[in-house]
């Protein structure tokens, strides 16, 4: 399980280095989506994106950030399968990774989707840009680190009560300590 956290932490890490990049990796889908003109149609999945930067991208520099944007997806995808082997799951967990698969699938259509409070990150775009061509593609990651989150929260409650109950069926099944035989005071060899 702190393997998991851990894994969380670093992507969130790596989220924030994007996040504050996010005007960056605008403009390299507004540079790419002209290159392809395709300026008509949202930005509406990861393959789109993929798309976007292996055939129309000109810049290294956009390159870079569009690729750090599907390292992210790839990180929180790799996740997502280690939580199914890491914790068999339940009713809540399951659905909670079952939301996150379905929104990292590559060919999801992403535009429907966008961050609320506390996640500012639509709030950075101009009402065009968040209103059709990028909502969805900017609130994908934090909605799913908060989807992570949620099920890293509700695991640890989860397995911390059990491992309470656990804790307590040892203390009222254990064994009684056997007592020392009595030694009169002052006649003791060590």
């Amino acid at each position: 399980m702190n393997e998991v956290v851990e894994t969380l932490r670093n992507i969130e890490q790596n989220y924030k280095i994007f996040q504050q990049q996010q005007f960056t990796f605008t403009r390299a889908l507004d540079h790419t989506r002209e290159e392809a003109h395709d300026l008509l149609r949202p930005v509406a999945s990861i393959v789109q994106v993929q798309v976007l930067k292996d055939h129309h991208c000109i810049s290294a520099t956009d390159r870079r950030i569009l690729n750090m944007f599907i390292s992210i997806c790839n990180d929180l995808r790799n996740l997502c399968q280690k939580l199914e082997t890491v914790h068999p799951g339940d009713q809540v967990t399951n659905g909670l990774l079952e939301r996150c698969k379905v929104l990292l699938n590559d060919s999801n259509d992403l535009s429907a989707i966008r961050a609320t409070y506390p996640h500012g990150v639509v709030n950075y775009l101009s009402f065009e840009e968040a209103r059709h061509t990028y909502g969805g593609v900017v609130s994908l990651i934090p909605i799913v680190i908060d989807l992570l989150k949620e099920w890293v929260t509700y695991t640890k409650r989860h397995l911390l009560h059990q491992e309470k109950d656990f804790q307590k069926f040892l203390l009222e099944n254990q064994r009684p300590k056997q007592k020392a035989p009595w030694r009169p005071p002052g006649k003791h060899p060590y």
